[in-house]
């Protein structure tokens, strides 16, 4: 099976640039509205038998039109929302963004117990993400497609410890609102990385700081193991 594994779009935490992690969380502006509406033709070519998100607004907002389009209704899961700041929690400190971005990829490279003060470890939230991964699959037909709206550092996290994909890319590459990760396989053999697509699915841009720190790159480095 396939996901499309896609950022939600702009939100006002985004653009004032702090860990904004908590559900329900803010909206979208007018910027991801439009990235958000963007998708329906961006995504036309592709087959979806299922559309689900986060349990935080702006991934249901981000996927509805969407689903409208192809007249789904938005599956709410969340094992998909995005991995805590603890108690970073609204800060938009530069040491802060950095440590929690490097928190992130620390599990990919091993170190599962690694955590924010205040916040899950590597253990807690990669099986969250798999349990809502495993629902999402589970609800597809055999060869099926899902588009699944999460949050930068989930996707680029659970990418980067369940796929191919090297710890090294994941950090290294930006994945802006809207930004589209597609994976193959299934919980039980485990997942390929097909293409990794940072940059609004032929939706509006903006500045990378204005994708929020998710977004935002550690270091550069290479695609792969």
């Amino acid at each position: 099976m396939r996901l499309l594994l896609v950022r939600h779009g702009q939100t006002p935490s985004n653009v004032l640039r702090v860990l904004d992690t908590q559900v329900p969380g803010p909206g979208l502006t007018e910027l991801g509205e439009e990235q958000a509406r963007a998708l329906v033709d961006a995504l036309a070519h592709e087959r979806v038998d299922a559309v689900w998100a986060s349990s935080a607004v702006r991934t249901q907002l981000t996927a509805g039109p969407l689903a409208r389009a192809r007249g789904m209704e938005v599956r709410v899961q969340d094992g998909l929302r995005e991995l805590e700041a603890g108690d970073l929690e609204m800060s938009g400190e530069d040491d802060d963004v950095l440590a929690y971005l490097e928190t992130t990829f620390t599990w990919a490279r091993g170190d599962l117990g690694a955590h924010l003060p205040g916040a899950e470890d590597g253990h807690t939230a990669l099986a969250r993400l798999d349990a809502g991964v495993a629902a999402v699959a589970a609800s597809l037909p055999e060869g099926g497609t899902a588009l699944v709206v999460s949050h930068g550092a989930a996707i680029r996290g659970w990418v980067a410890a369940r796929t191919q994909v090297s710890a090294d890319f994941a950090s290294s590459h930006p994945l802006f609102n809207t930004g589209l990760v597609v994976v193959d396989g299934d919980p039980r053999s485990g997942w390929t990385a097909l293409t990794w697509a940072g940059e609004p699915l032929e939706g509006p841009d903006s500045p990378l700081w204005a994708s929020g720190p998710a977004a935002e790159p550690v270091r550069p480095a290479a695609f792969g193991g």
